[in-house]
């Protein structure tokens, strides 16, 4: 008799993406400098946001990051009891910060955001990537976490805010500037680490195994096992016993590079997303996949 397949994963590295800020937030000046005064009023994927928009968001959450986890600056807070809770907060922070820096001139704007890239790069390469963090990441269900994980986080909203812009101006010489497998690689390892979080309410019998897989030269594969209580999340195969034959994973969702960014960003309907995927093996298990958020708001 053949022993069941057991699984003996290696926790995952961590996604060391500190020394990436000069590099993606230089792309980001590159790319406003090139705008077109029509270009700065194109809209976005993101329903409420231009282009200038969302550059007004990535001056504001640079300075109110540099506030807040450096100089430990923290404006008023209402009492945040509830992811709802949390999201409604940051929405109102983030259109408050909007609203102001969009009243800006290109000029001002860019300007701004040189200063403000250059302090926030300095800032996240002098953490201690393995100390605590000031705050957890919420949408992966953490309470508390470790300085590299909230750093990558911070790397997946410049990026993608980033990506956006470029989207909106419709170049796909533009769009492929940041999709490389150093710049968006990282983004996509963070993003599915939020995997467990987002599979926590869907049942499975303990060794249930579920393949999601990126592809394009940008993405790679992940694998999410059900344990007796709890989903774990791994890059590694099962081992398995000799004479096993190897097992295919019960469901898999194979997204385009394209697409994965937006999907967990809200930044593309349920729909269109389902139009373009592939799935195979239990579709309950392969689909929830594409409602998992990675942001906690726009």
């Amino acid at each position: 008799m053949i022993s069941p397949i057991t699984t003996h994963q290696m926790p995952l590295n961590p996604i060391l993406t500190a020394h990436l800020f000069p590099k993606v937030d230089g792309l980001l000046l590159d790319v406003l400098r090139s705008l077109s005064p029509d270009d700065w009023e194109k809209q976005t994927v993101s329903a409420k946001w231009k282009v200038k928009d969302v550059a007004a968001h990535l001056l504001d959450t640079a300075l109110r990051g540099l506030s807040i986890a450096r100089d430990g600056y923290a404006p008023s807070a209402p009492n945040i009891d509830s992811p709802i809770a949390l999201a409604a907060y940051i929405d109102r922070l983030n259109t408050e910060g909007v609203t102001v820096y969009r009243r800006l001139s290109p000029a001002v704007l860019i300007s701004l955001m040189e200063v403000a890239c250059k302090q926030l790069a300095d800032y996240h390469a002098t953490r201690d990537p393995y100390a605590q963090a000031r705050f957890g990441v919420s949408w992966a269900g953490e309470e508390k976490s470790v300085n590299w994980f909230d750093t990558a986080r911070e790397y997946t909203e410049r990026w993608h805010h980033q990506q956006q812009i470029r989207l909106a101006i419709n170049s796909v010489k533009t769009t492929e500037a940041i999709m490389t497998w150093e710049l968006y690689h990282p983004v996509l390892d963070c993003f599915l680490r939020g995997l467990p979080f987002a599979y926590r309410n869907v049942s499975a019998t303990p060794g249930t195994r579920i393949r999601i897989t990126v592809s394009g030269d940008c993405g790679g594969s992940w694998n999410l096992y059900r344990e007796k209580r709890n989903w774990v999340l791994t890059e590694d195969a099962p081992a398995q016993p000799a004479g096993a034959v190897s097992a295919e994973p019960t469901a898999e969702t194979i997204i385009p590079q394209e697409i994965a960014w937006r999907i967990f960003t809200k930044g593309i309907s349920r729909d269109s997303a389902l139009s373009q995927v592939q799935i195979t093996g239990d579709s309950a298990l392969a689909l929830p996949v594409l409602s998992m958020v990675s942001i906690v708001s726009a």
